[in-house]
């Protein structure tokens, strides 16, 4: 067990790396979310929808450890995280098809290119340390935030990859191909964020210290 005076230093870290990136992504969206627009890419508009819900994932961590005893709002906090990843995953897959079908198709975008890069950069230091600092506490909630920061930054480099190959050979497809594997991934973590939250199963699983075979409410019952 963790000692009072160690417990508050996590929950006060916690407070001040979500902070941190809810800050960044606001920035993120608003560029990315222009940028998008302007080039008609579903890409960059699906990563600043992306931001957009770790902002909203942050701030449910954020609500969650305000409260003196955070554990008692960590159920609702990875609901809120689970339902944000798949109104994502939807709204991208839908715009993704468009450009696909030739509805749409995305230009050249230097400043989504330079926008990838930068967060390429920063997202995965953010996500290391919510992650170091959740595992320590025991807390399911900050590592589901955690692993959707390292989510940005994996999908900074497909998004770079996409746009490179827009702006370089001419291949708009890829740009929705980017906005589709931004869409997988949201509807994977949103998955194991909502597995997390209706499940009865240990920190010590949730976190990644062990594993276990089944949840209790999957369990057959005797």
């Amino acid at each position: 067990m963790l000692e009072t005076s160690r417990r508050d230093i996590l929950r006060r870290r916690i407070r001040r790396i979500v902070a941190a990136t809810i800050a960044y992504n606001v920035v993120e969206a608003i560029i990315a979310l222009a940028a998008g627009s302007v080039a008609s890419s579903a890409a960059l508009i699906g990563f600043g929808l992306d931001s957009i819900v770790e902002v909203l994932s942050a701030a449910a961590v954020a609500w969650q450890f305000a409260a003196p005893d955070p554990e008692r709002r960590e159920k609702t906090a990875l609901r809120v995280i689970a339902v944000s990843f798949f109104g994502l995953a939807a709204y991208v897959s839908v715009d993704a098809v468009l450009s696909l079908v030739g509805m749409r198709e995305a230009d050249h975008s230097p400043v989504g290119i330079v926008l990838a890069a930068v967060s390429l950069v920063i997202m995965p230091g953010l996500s290391w340390l919510e992650r170091r600092t959740g595992r320590e506490l025991g807390s399911a909630s900050a590592i589901a935030d955690s692993k959707q920061t390292l989510i940005c930054s994996y999908l900074s480099a497909a998004l770079l990859v996409g746009l490179l190959l827009n702006a370089l050979l001419g291949w708009a497809w890829a740009d929705s191909v980017a906005a589709l594997v931004i869409a997988v991934f949201a509807v994977r973590e949103g998955l194991e964020a909502w597995k997390g939250e209706s499940c009865t199963v240990p920190v010590s699983a949730l976190t990644g210290e062990r594993e276990v075979e089944a949840c209790e409410c999957c369990a057959p019952t005797h």
